[in-house]
Order: C-alpha cells, then structure tokens, then sequence
C-alpha cells in the first residue's frame, strides 16, 4: 500500500504501510536472540536459589541434554535413527575419568579428550555402520554398543569392570578443586553451553542442509554430485565426539563411570529423549532429556522401582498425544488461528 499524493511521511504513516509478515518475522528473530540469552541467565542464577541435590540434578539434565542433542544430530538431521550411541559416550567418560586420575582434572583437558575419544571411536566404527541403513543400521549400531559395553565390563584393569571407574578426581579450575555442586553446575553449564552452539552452527550450516537432503531423498543427492556416504560418515564422527564431550562431562560430576554408562539401556533412554523432545529440532531433545532425568532419577526413587514404567506411559502417551514431540507444539501454535481470522 503507497501514501496518497501529498500526504507527508509520517512515522506513523510509514509504520502503517509495514507489511504484517515483515513485523512478524522482525518479532521472530527477536526472540530467537533474546529467548536463548533470558534461559542461559536463568539457568546461571540456578545454584543461587535451588538447593544443592536440585542443582546436581540439573547438572546431570544439562549432561544429557548434551547428549540427546548429539544423537538428534544423527537422528533427526542425518535421518540415522542409532541404538548403540551410548557407546561413545562411555568412550569419553572413560577418556575423561583416566586423564583425570592419571594426568591432570585441570580445567577442559579431561572433557576435551573426551570428545577427542568419541570422535575416534566413532570413526572407526562409523566407516562401516554407515554404509548400511534401515533395520541394517539399526542391528550394526546395536552391536557396536554391546561391544564396547562388555569391553568395559571384560578390561576391569583399565575400567574397573563391574565395580566402575571410581576415584575420578574433582574438577579443578586453576588448581582449585571445584568441590561445590553450583560450581560444578557453573562448569558444566558453560561447557554443554559451548557444545549446544556447535552442534546448531553444524546443523543450521550448509553441511547441515545436505544432510537433510541425505535425510529426504538420498539417491537425488547423489544424482546432484553428492557423496551421502561422506557426509553421513562426517555426521556420524561429528555425533560421536559430541557424545563423547557429554561424556566427559558425566565423568567430572558424578566421579564415577560404570558399563551400564555405554550399554543399551543408555541408547534407550537418549533416543527416548529425541523422540519426547521432537527429532530435527535441536531445542526439542533439551525437554525431552528433561523428562527422562526427571522421572528416572526425582520421581524414580519415590516410585518403588516404577520409574521406567512411568517413563513408558510418559512415552507412549507423548506418540499419541504429541506425535512429533514437544517441538512440534510450536507449528500447533502457529498453526492456530488470530481472533478475527477465519480457522
């Protein structure tokens, strides 16, 4: 719509002409900005006012969160639905729970190897599993997580066998052992902070975008010059050292690692977590990671034993009630009309 002939250009005559989807899409990306950094000062303030079991429990939420996060990377990007991922992840816990105890907790280099670690671990198995796919990828991932799960179990002198990897020393911070659970929580915030940004910056990049086209129509990627081998192998790597730095991360706060820490039980429960959360979406497994934690470890005990029996009626009354998880409350949102507009 122009201004009349003559009509001055008024603020408010201009405002007037906006279109209403350039003023939408100014809102969007206005929250997209502000809504990440109100969350990030809220979850800082966190140790300030919650009390110290309520900070450890959030720790271990933020710790797999992580982690659901890198396998939405696999299975909701990449379109690589993964039952053995936990396998890296107790790859790093292992990587950062030996450095700390036999080199140095200082600061990052626990949780840096440990990313280092998934990543290799994830190379040299992914070569192969990603050659597959379907109910083939399903079963090569499925062994690859029993495998290293009865290594864990089988190299008691290296990982402590059934008894776990005990002793890991506390976190330091220029010599000072962070030996507070809001410290901790600090620690593991800035850290699963960083690991977050880089797995959207990888996602939302253009390496990203051909692996959702990878995801939608391999073989017409292929017929554009594409090699979906090579990217899916790069994701695959890519998820794996993300694992691993979660990892890490479980190493430096609970200061003990376990076999059960790379087993199946694991994978279930993390790929539960990007199916609560919505696959594809990145923020989506974040809550749905939340639900896990909170149900396995705060109602769980209170429960007798029935946590995992609410945790599968938590599930299965999120398939039928919110197929696509709680991302996709969001296109519900949008979806719904503006008084005044027709539905």
């Amino acid at each position: 719509m122009s201004l009349p002939v003559g009509t001055p250009a008024t603020p408010a005559a201009i405002a007037s002409t906006t279109p209403p989807r350039t003023a939408e899409r100014r809102t969007g990306r206005l929250l997209r900005v502000a809504l990440p950094l109100v969350v990030l000062v809220v979850l800082a303030a966190v140790p300030l006012f919650v009390a110290p079991f309520g900070t450890s429990t959030l720790s271990r939420i933020l710790i797999f969160a992580l982690f659901a996060v890198s396998l939405d990377l696999l299975v909701g990007v990449t379109g690589l639905p993964s039952l053995g991922h936990a396998a890296y992840f107790g790859v790093g816990a292992y990587a950062a729970g030996l450095v700390a105890i036999h080199w140095t907790a200082e600061g990052v280099v626990p949780v840096l190897v440990a990313a280092a670690a998934g990543a290799v671990a994830a190379g040299a198995t992914g070569w192969l599993a990603v050659r597959s796919g379907g109910v083939y990828f399903l079963m090569l991932t499925l062994a690859i997580g029993e495998l290293v799960h009865q290594l864990a179990q089988s190299l008691a002198s290296v990982t402590g066998g059934s008894n776990g990897l005990y002793g890991i020393p506390t976190v330091r911070i220029g010599g000072t052992p962070l030996t507070l659970p809001g410290y901790v929580y600090w620690f593991v915030l800035a850290v699963t902070g960083l690991g977050y940004l880089g797995l959207h910056l990888v996602a939302s990049s253009p390496f990203g975008g051909v692996l959702r086209g990878i995801r939608d129509n391999e073989p017409r990627m292929r017929s554009l010059g594409y090699s979906p081998f090579r990217y899916k192998f790069a994701a695959f790597v890519i998820a794996g050292g993300f694992a691993g730095l979660a990892g890490g991360l479980f190493a430096a706060q609970v200061r003990l690692v376990t076999p059960s820490e790379a087993g199946f039980t694991t994978s279930a429960l993390v790929l539960l977590a990007v199916i609560l959360g919505g696959a594809g979406s990145l923020w989506g497994p974040i809550l749905g990671a939340a639900v896990v934690v909170l149900v396995r470890d705060a109602l769980g005990p209170d429960l007798d034993g029935h946590g995992p029996l609410l945790l599968g009626i938590v599930f299965v009354l999120a398939v039928y009630v919110l197929p696509r998880g709680f991302a996709g409350l969001r296109d519900l949102l949008r979806r719904r009309p503006s008084p005044g507009e027709t539905p």
